[in-house]
């Protein structure tokens, strides 16, 4: 009997595809484990994972929702070699690899194995403070630094690999993995990165020097963020699923997580042509 994962958005349609689905599965004999999106109550809990964690036996897990519920149950799942298949209840759904209307015939390829798995890698990120970590998060998308309302130009201070690199005086910083780069990075003007293309991000949100652009790093670099001893009202998020307030006091690490996530796709699915789809790509003369 194979043990089949749902990770439901907290949505009323969601929710109501889970329910008859649910029973659909275990009219197929299988057994279901499931669960709903999840938020960590603790902003500090290590490596990025919620307090439930999936059965590291699932088959699969099959997610309801929009990429926001995506990353919610890629944290679900944390370290487990555990494959998910995104299925669009959401606004865009890069992560998805088939709607709610198609559900049903999506999950008969995928139980009789007619799909293939796509290696996702993640980021890793550290926050010490005066030499203590205060949070540990593995992140699908992107860490983000931003600063509050009332907040002046961030001072962000950036090295790679023990080398410094620059400061940049900014509204913020987004480090992000490919993934990510369709995420926010995308929308504060960084390029679009084929996911099989290995590299870490780093864009700077409305930097005040014009020259401070995007680059793309290997995907072996060590990138270490100092903030300036006058720095107050700045936060980082974690795949915007969680929060820290972070000040001068603190270094943030970023590396490559050696856990990647499992996504599920299909043999007759191209990553351009979901790409064209997301982003409203015409592919014609205008």
């Amino acid at each position: 009997m194979k043990r089949i994962g749902l990770y439901v958005k907290q949505d009323d349609e969601a929710l109501k595809k889970a329910e008859a689905f649910e029973k659909w599965l275990i009219s197929e004999n299988m057994e279901v484990v499931r669960e709903q999106t999840h938020i960590p109550e603790n902003l500090g809990e290590r490596n990025g994972m919620a307090k439930a964690v999936a059965p590291d036996d699932l088959f699969c897990v099959f997610v309801l929702g929009g990429d926001g519920t995506f990353l919610s149950a890629s944290r679900w799942v944390g370290w487990h070699f555990i494959p998910l298949i995104g299925v669009k209840f959401g606004a865009l759904g890069f992560l998805s690899a088939t709607t709610g209307e198609n559900l049903f015939s999506s999950a008969r390829r995928v139980l009789a194995g007619d799909f293939v798995v796509e290696e996702r890698s993640r980021l890793f990120v550290r926050v010490l403070r005066e030499g203590r970590e205060i949070a540990a998060e593995t992140v699908l998308n992107d860490a983000v630094i931003n600063k509050g309302a009332l907040a002046r130009l961030a001072s962000i201070e950036t090295y790679i690999d023990g080398h410094y690199l620059t400061t940049y005086r900014s509204d913020g910083l987004i480090v992000a993995s490919p993934t990510g780069s369709t995420a926010y990075s995308l929308a504060a003007g960084g390029p679009v990165m084929h996911p099989e293309v290995q590299g870490i991000r780093i864009t700077p949100i409305c930097p005040f020097t014009l020259t401070n652009r995007c680059m793309i790093l290997p995907d072996t670099a060590k990138i270490k963020i100092k903030l300036t001893e006058k720095t107050t009202d700045l936060f980082i998020t974690f795949d915007g699923q969680s929060v820290i307030e972070i000040n001068g006091q603190d270094t943030i690490l970023i590396s490559k997580s050696p856990h990647p996530v499992r996504v599920i796709t299909f043999p007759d699915q191209n990553y351009f042509d979901v790409l064209k789809t997301k982003l409203r790509w015409s592919g014609g003369r205008i």
